[in-house]
This record gives C-alpha cells, sequence and structure tokens, in this order.
C-alpha cells in the first residue's frame, strides 16, 4: 500500500524536480495529484513515464490525501497549507514562511531525522533554504566528533536558485553580450549577472547582512546546534545549476584533515572527491543532476587552533530544495505513517 501524494507548484523548477525525484527514488505512490495557480492550470507535466495534467490549487480538496509537497512562494503557501494540514494532509513546504517557527520542525534528514516527530504540532515540517542544506549535511558528522564553535562560509550561488526567471536572464545577457544590438537591462537581479557576481541575495537588513545570509546562520542554529556561531556572505554567481560554497570550520578540539576526510566518505548524501591535483576536485557542472552533495579542499587552517576548511558543492534543485523535501517524504513514510 503507497501513498496518496499532492505537488503543489508543480509547473516550477522545484515542483517539476519534485516529480522527476519521486519517480527516480520509486517512492511508493498509489495517487499523485500535480497542481498549480489557475494561470498554468491544464499545464501538462511529467512523472516517471507518465503525463500529469495540472489541477486548480484554489478548488482542490486535500482531505484524503497523505502529504503534500509545496513549491510556491510564502504567499500561496500562507494561504493554502494550512487548508491542507487542517485536512489531515502533512505539509512539507520547501517556502522560508515555515522555518523559524519554533512548533514546526525544519528538517535535513542526515542531520535531524528525530525531529519529524514534532510534524503533529501543525502538521507542517519545513524545508530548510538550499545554501544551508548542503552545508549542514557536511557539518553535521564533522560536529558529532570534535563539536563546532564557528562557521565562516562564503557562497557561490546558482542563478536557479531565483527561479525561472533567473535563468532567463542569465541566459539572454549571455547572448546580449556578443550582440552589441541587444540590450537586457537588469530585472530578477540587482546588477547584470552575465560575465558577473553580485553579492547581495535578498534583501538587506539593519545589521548589513542580507537575509539569505541571515537564513543560513539561524538555519544551521535549529538543525545542528544552536552554540554554533555562523556567519556568511552569500554571492550570486552566472552558474545556471548548483551551489557551492567555501567553508571555514573552528572545532572546540582538534581534527585531523584525514580523519575528517573519513568522516565524511562514511556520512549519508555526502560524495568526497579531494585529490590534490588539477581538477582533482568537484565544481557545479558536475554536480548537477546529482543526489550528493560533494566535498572537496579539505585541509587544516593554520590560522586558528583547530581549524578546517573545505570546498561543498551540490545541485541546489535537488539537495538544496527537491531532494530533500522527497527525503522528508521518505522519513514520514518510513517512521511516522509506515503505509509503503
Amino acid at each position: 500500500m503507497g501513498y496518496r501524494i499532492v505537488v503543489v507548484g508543480a509547473t516550477g523548477n522545484v515542483g517539476r524536480e519534485m516529480l522527476n525525484i519521486l519517480a527516480e527514488r520509486q517512492f511508493p505512490v498509489d495517487e499523485i495529484a500535480a497542481l498549480a495557480s489557475r494561470r498554468s492550470l491544464g499545464t501538462e507535466v511529467s512523472f516517471g513515464d507518465k503525463t500529469l495534467t495540472t489541477k486548480d490549487l484554489d478548488t482542490f480538496d486535500f482531505t484524503g490525501w497523505d502529504m503534500a509537497l509545496f513549491a510556491v512562494g510564502s504567499e500561496a503557501t500562507k494561504v493554502y497549507a494550512p487548508k491542507a494540514a487542517a485536512a489531515g494532509c502533512v505539509v512539507i513546504d520547501n517556502s522560508s514562511l515555515y522555518r523559524y517557527d519554533p512548533e514546526i520542525p525544519l528538517i535535513v534528514p542526515e542531520c535531524n531525522p528525530e525531529a519529524i516527530h514534532g510534524y503533529k504540532n501543525k502538521n507542517i515540517i519545513a524545508n530548510p533554504n538550499c545554501s544551508t542544506a548542503q552545508m549542514v549535511v557536511a557539518l553535521k558528522p564533522l560536529h558529532d566528533r570534535a563539536k563546532i564553535k564557528r562557521v565562516v562560509v562564503s557562497t557561490y550561488q546558482s542563478v536557479s536558485g531565483a527561479g525561472k526567471d533567473g535563468m532567463d536572464e542569465l541566459w539572454e545577457q549571455t547572448k546580449a553580450v556578443y550582440n552589441p544590438t541587444t540590450d537586457v537591462p537588469p530585472n530578477k537581479f540587482q546588477k547584470q549577472i552575465a560575465f558577473n557576481v553580485i553579492p547581495q541575495i535578498d534583501v538587506f537588513m539593519e545589521d548589513g547582512s542580507t537575509k539569505e545570509e541571515w537564513k543560513m546562520v539561524v538555519e544551521t542554529k535549529k538543525i545542528v546546534d544552536p552554540s554554533i556561531k555562523v556567519t556568511a556572505t552569500c554571492v550570486r554567481v552566472p552558474v545556471f545549476v548548483g551551489h557551492s560554497e567555501a567553508v571555514n570550520i573552528e572545532f572546540e578540539e582538534f581534527l585531523d584533515e584525514d580523519e575528517a576526510r573519513d568522516i565524511l566518505r562514511e556520512a549519508p548524501g555526502i560524495m568526497v572527491i579531494d585529490k590534490r591535483e588539477p581538477g582533482g576536485y568537484v565544481s557545479p557542472v558536475e554536480c548537477a543532476g546529482d543526489f550528493a552533495t560533494f566535498i572537496s579542499r579539505i585541509r587544516q587552517d593554520s590560522t586558528i587552533e583547530n581549524g578546517l576548511n573545505l570546498w561543498c558543492v551540490s545541485d541546489n534543485l535537488r539537495k538544496g530544495a527537491a531532494l530533500n523535501a522527497v527525503q522528508i517524504a521518505e522519513l514520514l513514510g518510513r517512521e511516522v505513517l509506515k503505509k509503503g
């Protein structure tokens, strides 16, 4: 016996990826519904070898459905997620709306699977920010061994994190660079993204950090350990898919780079590719389409007593969003609902 699953926002980048991953991982589905707004009503989307026609989110009845994977913005989630939850359908939400609610679990299954039982508070589970998700997968096994005091992270985030409009803008601006008669001014981003980097993701806050940077701080504390100090600089780069992060970690006790490498090799969801030779590391182009979070460039930081540096790369549409949501659904099914 399988589950009755709803994918909300099925025509977007993340919604389509959710459908792909549910099929790829052979999630036990008895019935699946693809929902979209009325402007996308009737659009066809793929689920394995099946074609689904989107239904109207506004009129959909969630009664009798087991789980709903939400891949729409916070405004739509605020309207429809409580309706699904009240109907008895467990919501797994990819927006930022519920991440900081103390009554709603924020889950990365490799890090805090025990938090899954907190879904009962509101029948809702939150999925973390894409940049946080891949980083905490690497931090948690190291924290279990040597206890992390402080993390300094600089991100290099792809345009797909800003949705289809972000990808389109990079594509059009890149073409325009080679065609001087064409001008594509910034719209989705604050400055030209083609052949450029932009040190701003989301809005600025009073302390000078951006909201994306704030998210990484707060979410790491909620998922891994509230005592960890985190400081982040988040940068948008002209890459279509795949977020990269340079992570500096300070521990309470010494952790040798070789032991760290061994720990990460054994950790769930991680692939270590770390050869000290030209090309002996993973770049975002190589991680696109993969489930794993890739770790490279593991080395001691000689400027502090107990420090390590590492390079972390992952497909943000997968581990950063859709894959993590499906993994939460798998965990929920395995540990709580137990139908599949």
